[in-house]
């Protein structure tokens, strides 16, 4: 944004206007004072009309809900056209006529819908006419009005029942001097404004429209203009509660909106504390299923934890069992290997031989064992004389005592006792390898 080309007001307004409307983008706020002659009060106006006036997301073309019409429950209020009827007589036919309508109009339209049919225009862009209708208006009247709902029928009846409003539907007929009058005289009106504002949705087309005559038959639009309808969520189903036909003032438009919402927004105000319990016991019903699947989880945590440790334990038990099995092979394979080798050690030499060798084992458990050797006797001889011990360890080494150094049985078994350097009167201990 160029600041040169402004002045110290319409920087003020600028500024203004971002923060009326929250819009961040200066350029966007210059240009939208720009297009409304910077007239900070009608484009704040315009600019709120836009954002407001568009669908939630709520609104959908697809299967809107249907509008009951029953014109027997209906606040009705009939003012004949301008120039029909005039002074106390014309006063009085309107009010018989009045008190006629409600009951005789649904019979007279279901006689019409079977004697008389009339091709009625396709609507292929139902948002682009009510867009159309509100640049119309905008441009013809003043930019001062309700919020006009910026999307079509279907889309303002889903959000009025999804908001719990009540949603004014007016229907304008172009050349007609009554909604001229009421265009520029009521909708623009600051009352008017504030009312409809404040308590409802505000959908507005014309009937030479394909929308705009599409609802005018759906809500069985007489041809006084202009035409109001008030449709309302009542006992679950939406219903066309009040309709207004013919020219009316601000304050007696006022005044018969306000009596509608007073006798009808009970039914919205129940509408609503049932939405509440019900949403109320669908969130107690969330938090109880995410209480039980919680509580499952935790159950399903509790088991898979306590078969893993099942699992853990068997397999430890297996292993253990496993473990005892092959010890006890093994004890077994060495009891019957000492059966085997006490066959083959050479008996002991007498005292009275020469070239022998007296040798003390020292047992693991302190016992003493001495046996003479012949000092042509190999390694192997003691070792399985050891062994075949029933005093003898099943695993174990036999080392001298000093200097100490082991006894290599099993690699050097052939080496007799003098070349393994034993002889005369030998001290050997046997080491238990097990221990």
């Amino acid at each position: 944004m160029d600041d040169m080309e402004l002045n110290p007001e319409q920087i003020e307004k600028i500024l203004q206007f971002q923060d009326l409307t929250g819009i961040d983008n200066l350029a966007v706020c210059r240009d939208a004072l720009q297009r409304h002659n910077w007239d900070l009060e009608v484009a704040v106006q315009d600019q709120l009309n836009i954002s407001e006036g568009r669908p939630s997301v709520f609104a959908s073309e697809n299967a809107p809900p249907a509008v009951v019409n029953d014109g027997i429950i209906q606040h009705v209020f009939y003012t004949p056209p301008t120039g029909r009827w005039g002074g106390p007589f014309g006063y009085f036919i309107s009010f018989v006529f009045q008190m006629c309508y409600n009951t005789f109009t649904s019979i007279l339209r279901f006689a019409l819908s079977i004697f008389w049919r009339e091709t009625r225009r396709q609507v292929t862009d139902p948002i682009g006419d009510v867009m159309k209708f509100i640049a119309y208006f905008n441009e013809n009247y003043s930019r001062t009005h309700p919020v006009f709902y910026q999307g079509s029928y279907a889309q303002a009846l889903t959000d009025a029942k999804q908001e719990l409003k009540f949603l004014v539907v007016y229907l304008h007929k172009d050349n007609n001097q009554d909604c001229a009058n009421f265009c520029r005289e009521c909708l623009a009106n600051p009352q008017v404004v504030e009312f409809i504002n404040t308590n409802t949705l505000f959908w507005a087309c014309s009937v030479t429209t394909g929308e705009g005559e599409r609802v005018s038959h759906t809500l069985k639009a007489s041809s006084v203009f202009p035409f109001l309808a008030v449709i309302i969520l009542k006992e679950s189903r939406m219903t066309l509660v009040a309709r207004m036909e013919g020219p009316t003032n601000s304050t007696e438009l006022v005044s018969r909106l306000n009596a509608v919402v007073t006798a009808n927004v009970t039914f919205l105000d129940a509408a609503r504390s049932e939405r509440i319990a019900r949403n109320l016991t669908q969130t107690i019903r969330r938090e109880q299923d995410a209480a039980y699947m919680e509580s499952l989880r935790a159950d399903q945590e509790k088991e898979r934890k306590k078969y893993e440790e099942q699992e853990r334990k068997r397999i430890l038990e297996e292993l253990e069992q496993q473990r005892r099995q092959e010890e006890q092979l093994r004890k077994e394979a060495i009891k019957k290997a000492k059966i085997d080798l006490a066959s083959e050690i050479p008996e002991e030499p007498p005292k009275t031989v020469t070239e022998t060798m007296s040798v003390v084992f020292k047992m693991p458990s302190g016992e003493r064992i001495e046996r003479r050797f012949y000092k042509t006797q190999t390694l192997r001889d003691i070792y399985n004389f050891v062994f075949c011990h029933p005093s003898s360890p099943d695993s174990f080494e036999i080392a001298t005592n000093f200097p100490k150094r082991t006894l290599q049985c099993d690699s050097q078994g052939d080496m007799t006792l003098v070349e393994a350097g034993l002889g005369g009167r030998e001290v050997l201990f046997v080491y238990d390898l097990d221990a």
